[in-house]
């Protein structure tokens, strides 16, 4: 059941991610088209966003098959680690481009400032743009965000590309509405910044979403690095394992859980305290995985047979002891 369960949620997220796909090629193709008919940089951002979309869910699509595979002699500890590897990057390229942004704007408002007039805005091909190109982020909107709750909320490609395609159309949509606010009041009070208003826009656009992806970005880097996960998912995996190990008659010396992907990696340090064979660890371990399952679904249990916790104690370890 479990494994029929798995192979939908694969199909689940395959399909997102390749109508992803294609919709983000699309929507690039338009914002590249439109920026050159308008002269707007703000589209042109909004279709490079749109790019860098056309590559994560191509990517994505591809990580997605193998995340989760077992280990094997390529990869002893397993394929979950790629999801927080995509994540991080997908984050930072994303942060590279909003950067990027930031400093080409500036560049033109500063060489407004000292008398160079940018070339003006054709409206003309904008409003179809936005009309389509906002469209479309909703329908990717919704098929991610239907996908990753059918599929038991566990994806975090499906999580990243949701609000990627969320904030993509809050960006197409704000500019949209800036751009045509310049247009119509350039002969009014916005009439001094008519000309860099564009780039206004996207500098404010780009502060504006900044913070979520330095936040994909660092949580991705902190999984990379075996940061601990929060309390209250500890706290969670505490409770499910513990009947079995008061069962068993042992001592539960201490517990780690790791973020890694769309799910944990569970580290039981237990002494037993008493001779057992491998097939009695084997089972217990096998058991604390099932238990597990139910509070943190695809999720993992290393099960180290030992009568300390995570660390020597400094009188013992070879690392720190001196001779």
């Amino acid at each position: 059941m479990a494994g029929t369960d798995a192979a939908m949620n694969r199909r689940l997220e395959g399909r997102s991610l390749t109508i992803a796909m294609y919709g983000n090629l699309f929507m690039a193709a338009a914002g590249v088209l439109a920026g050159l008919l308008s002269n707007s940089n703000a589209i042109m951002m909004d279709g490079l966003f749109s790019f860098i979309g056309f590559v994560s869910a191509l990517l994505g699509r591809r990580i997605s098959r193998k995340v989760t595979a077992g280990p094997d002699r390529f990869r002893p500890f397993g394929y979950a680690a790629d999801e927080s590897i995509f994540v991080t990057f997908r984050s930072l390229s994303l942060l590279g481009l909003v950067i990027f942004a930031i400093t080409a704007a500036a560049q033109n408002i500063y060489r407004y400032m000292t008398g160079v007039m940018p070339e003006p805005l054709n409206f003309g091909p904008m409003v179809l743009y936005f009309v389509v190109v906002g469209a479309t982020c909703v329908v990717l909107w919704w098929s991610h965000r239907r996908a990753w709750i059918r599929s038991g909320r566990s994806s975090d490609i499906l999580r990243l590309e949701s609000r990627a395609s969320a904030f993509d159309g809050v960006i197409t949509g704000a500019s949209g509405i800036g751009l045509t606010a310049i247009h119509l009041l350039s002969d009014g009070p916005l009439a001094p910044i008519a000309p860099v208003g564009d780039s206004i826009i996207v500098i404010f656009l780009c502060l504006t979403v900044i913070g979520q992806y330095f936040s994909g970005l660092r949580a991705g880097l902190g999984e990379l690095a075996g940061v601990t996960a929060p309390p209250g998912r500890i706290a969670s995996a505490r409770r499910a394992l513990r009947p079995a190990l008061a069962e068993d008659g042992g001592t539960l010396r201490d517990l780690s859980v790791t973020k890694i992907g769309r799910g944990y990696l569970v580290t039981v340090y237990y002494d037993p305290g008493r001779p057992v064979t491998a097939g009695e660890i084997d089972q217990l371990t096998l058991r604390l995985i099932r238990d597990l399952q139910p509070v943190a679904p695809g999720s993992d249990v290393l099960l180290i047979i030992t009568g300390y916790a995570r660390r020597w104690p400094a009188e013992i370890d070879p690392l720190r002891s001196t001779p």
